[in-house]
């Protein structure tokens, strides 16, 4: 079984357990209050494993399932398949940060879901093939990647900036730049690829 699986497996289970165990939902997620003033820094990773809703969970688990499993291939191609699991953990907490920043004296802020991971592996598909097209669900024309990770960040620091969303833009915002960092520090010739596929189209 494939990582991405096991890490899809792992998040709809807990998630399903949560939903009905508000207690355990409780304890599992992200509070930058509880990080900050209690110490509890495993709530940096814990909630990524829970999410608010069905939606929310069906949501982030089929972007980890369509984009994940090709990241995790990669990493694999290249004799770096640890790289991919330490890359999804560590994810979550450098998501946190602007929350950590932002509301750390904020006792009533509170945030759970994977989006921070699942958006740092779109952003590393994006970088690896810029120019292949994402359909977004419902709108049947393909969009050249390179161009949707464009509008994506525009949307979602437009979002962040305009606020009452009840979304954290900015841990969407924080994981596609951990996403493509963490993949230059391992891998820096992914840029080359980059720049060639784009020459290749210019041209």
């Amino acid at each position: 079984m494939s990582i991405t699986l096991v890490i899809v497996a792992v998040t709809v289970i807990t998630s399903l357990v949560a939903f009905n165990d508000s207690s355990l939902q409780y304890k599992l997620t992200f509070s930058p209050y509880a990080v900050k003033h209690q110490r509890k820094w495993w709530l940096l990773f814990s909630h990524g494993f829970v999410h608010g809703d069905m939606m929310h969970l069906f949501f982030n688990m089929f972007v980890l399932f369509h984009f994940g499993e090709f990241i995790e291939s990669y990493f694999v191609f290249i004799n770096k398949g640890w790289l991919y699991p330490l890359f999804y953990l560590t994810c979550l907490p450098f998501a946190s940060l602007p929350a950590l920043l932002k509301h750390g004296d904020n006792p009533s802020y509170l945030a759970v879901g994977a989006s921070g991971s699942v958006t740092g592996i779109v952003f590393m598909y994006i970088l690896l093939m810029p120019f292949n097209k994402l359909y977004l669900l419902f709108i049947p024309i393909g969009i050249p990647a390179i161009i949707f990770g464009v509008l994506y960040l525009l949307f979602e620091y437009y979002s962040s900036k305009r606020g009452g969303t009840n979304i954290a833009h900015d841990a969407h915002i924080a994981g596609a730049i951990y996403g493509v960092v963490f993949i230059t520090l391992f891998n820096p010739s992914v840029w080359l690829m980059f720049i060639e596929q784009i020459k290749m189209v210019l041209n």
